[in-house]
C-alpha cells in the first residue's frame, strides 16, 4: 500500500535527523541528479543561483538526441533540476526569474527528445507550473509578475506554458487578471480572425474569465472567439453559468443549440441533467436521465436514474433491467459489464455463455475484467468462456511477442476445469485443448512456453 505524500511526510517529521540524514545520502547517490538535489538544498542561495543557471546553460548546449526509452529518464532529470531550485533558493523573485529561464528553454528540450509519451512535457506543466506558482504568489511585485506571465505566454510554441494562464487566480489578485485579459484580448483582435494565433489568445482570455467566476464575461469572450452558434459553443456557456450558480441562464443557453446540430449529444444531456437537478425540476430530470441511461446501461447512469425517481425504486429497476438483458437477441459488451458490476454474476455468466460466439478476443479491455471477476466470484464456466476466447485471439494473431499471455489463460483454464463438473454442452477442457493442440500445432513457440 503507498502512503499519500501529506501522511509521508507527517511521518518522516517525526524521525531523527540521523536517520533521515542517513536515508537521503543513501538515495542521493543512486542517481547523479540525486545527488545535485542534496547538494543544492547546503549551498547558499547565490551559489544555488550560479549552478541552477550553469545546468541550464548545459541542457541548452546538448547535441545527442533521446529517443523514447529514455525520455523517463530525461524527465526525471529535469524534475530534480526544478526540486532543486525551490530546495535551494527562497528569494520569490529570484526564483522566479530562474523557473522563468526553465520554461523559456522548452524549445531546445523538446526538439531533441521524442516525448511521446508526454513525460517531458508533463516536467513543465507540473513541476515546473507548481515552482512558478510556488514564487509568483509569494512575490509582492504583482505587476511584474503579470508581465512575465504575458511575455512567457507570448512565446509558448510548445503548449506546455498553458497552465501558467490556467492557475493564474493562485498567484495574481483579480484587479491584475482582468487588466491582463484587457491585454490578451487586444492580442486576439489583433490577429486574423480564425487564426491560430488569433485563438492562442482567445484561449486565454476564456480562460481567465472563468477563473473570474464571471459568466457574462466568459460569455462575451467566448462568442467573440466563435460568433456562430453550436452545440459547443453553446454548452462551455452553460457550463459556466452552472458552475456560478445560474442554472437558469445556463438552461437558456442550452435551449439556443440549433436544433439542427445533433453532435455531443451525450455530453448534452449530462448537463441537462445537472441542470434540471440544481433547478429541482423532477420531470425533466427523469426524463433526461432515461435518455442517458438507455443510451448507456451502466452502475453510473442507474444512480443517475435513481436519483430522479427516488432509491425505493432501485430493485425494481434493477430486476427489470435484468430481465431485459437476458431477453435481448443481441449481445452488448456494456451490458455484460453491467451484470457483472452490479453483481448479477449468475446472470452474467448465462449471458456470456448464450452469446459466447459473439466474444471478440481482441477486446481484452472489456473481456479480461469480466473473467476475473467471474473467476473471484466462483462462476468457473462462464469465466472459462471468456478466457477461451481471449486465448484464441492471440492463436490467431501468431504473434509470438503475445504468447505469454495466451499461456496464461491456457493455465487458467487448466485450473479453472477443475471446479466445473456441468459444461452445459460447451466442449469439456480436455477436448478443447486437443483441438487447440490440432489446430495450431505448427505455434511451436507457444507450445514450448506452455510446456515450461
Amino acid at each position: 500500500m503507498t502512503i499519500d505524500r501529506d501522511e509521508l511526510r507527517e511521518r518522516l517529521a517525526k524521525l531523527e535527523p540521523t536517520r533521515l540524514a542517513n536515508a537521503l545520502v543513501y538515495l542521493a547517490y543512486k542517481t547523479k541528479e540525486g545527488i545535485d538535489f542534496v547538494e543544492a538544498m547546503l549551498l547558499p542561495q547565490e551559489e544555488a543561483v550560479k549552478r541552477f543557471k550553469s545546468r541550464l546553460t548545459g541542457l541548452k548546449r546538448r547535441r545527442k538526441f533521446i529517443d523514447w526509452r529514455g525520455a523517463p529518464e530525461f524527465a526525471l532529470e529535469l524534475e530534480l533540476l526544478v526540486a532543486s531550485l525551490r530546495e535551494s533558493v527562497s528569494d520569490p523573485k529570484t526564483g522566479l526569474d530562474l523557473i522563468s529561464q526553465f520554461f523559456e528553454c522548452d524549445g531546445r528540450i523538446l526538439e531533441r527528445c521524442d516525448d511521446s509519451d508526454g513525460t517531458v512535457g508533463d516536467v513543465f506543466r507540473s513541476d515546473a507550473c507548481d515552482a512558478f506558482i510556488f514564487y509568483a504568489s509569494q512575490c509582492p511585485d504583482k505587476d511584474y509578475v503579470s508581465n512575465l506571465l504575458l511575455r512567457l505566454y507570448e512565446h509558448d510554441d510548445y503548449g506546455v506554458r498553458m497552465e501558467l494562464v490556467t492557475n493564474a487566480a493562485e498567484f495574481l489578485p483579480e484587479t491584475e487578471i482582468r487588466t491582463l485579459l484587457d491585454e490578451f484580448w487586444a492580442r486576439a483582435k489583433a490577429e486574423q480572425p480564425g487564426s491560430f494565433a488569433a485563438d492562442k489568445w482567445w484561449i486565454a482570455v476564456k480562460t481567465l474569465a472563468r477563473q473570474l467566476r464571471d459568466p457574462g464575461l466568459f460569455e462575451k469572450a467566448v462568442l467573440a472567439a466563435q460568433p456562430e452558434l453550436s452545440s459547443r459553443t453553446c454548452m462551455k456557456i452553460a457550463e459556466v453559468y452552472l458552475e456560478n450558480d445560474d442554472p437558469e441562464m445556463a438552461l437558456f443557453w442550452m435551449k439556443r443549440i440549433p436544433k439542427t446540430d445533433r453532435s455531443r449529444a451525450d455530453d448534452r444531456d449530462e448537463l441537462l441533467y445537472a441542470i434540471y437537478e440544481r433547478l429541482g425540476d423532477r420531470e425533466k430530470m427523469t426524463e433526461t436521465a432515461w435518455r442517458i441511461f438507455n443510451n448507456h446501461r451502466s452502475t453510473g447512469t442507474l444512480n443517475m436514474l435513481l436519483r430522479a425517481l427516488g432509491e425505493d425504486e432501485r430493485e425494481r429497476l434493477i430486476a427489470e433491467q435484468v430481465a431485459s438483458i437476458l431477453n435481448s437477441s443481441a449481445f452488448s459488451y456494456d451490458d455484460a459489464k453491467f451484470l457483472v458490476d452490479l453483481g448479477r454474476l449468475d446472470e452474467a455468466s448465462e449471458y456470456l455463455l448464450r452469446y459466447q460466439e459473439k466474444l471478440d478476443g481482441n477486446l481484452y479491455y472489456f473481456l479480461l475484467p469480466l473473467a476475473k471477476a467471474l473467476e473471484e466470484g466462483g462462476r468457473f464456466l462462464g469465466a472459462s468462456v471468456v478466457y477461451r476466447a481471449l486465448l484464441e485471439s492471440i492463436l490467431a494473431r501468431a504473434q509470438s511477442r503475445y504468447y505469454h499471455h495466451g499461456v496464461r489463460y491456457l493455465k487458467k483454464l487448466d485450473m479453472l476445469s477443475a471446479s466445473i463438473e456441468d459444461w452445459r454442452g460447451i466442449p469439456p477442457h480436455a477436448q478443447y485443448k486437443e483441438a487447440l493442440r490440432t489446430e495450431h500445432k505448427r505455434k511451436r513457440s507457444f507450445w514450448s512456453k506452455y510446456g515450461a
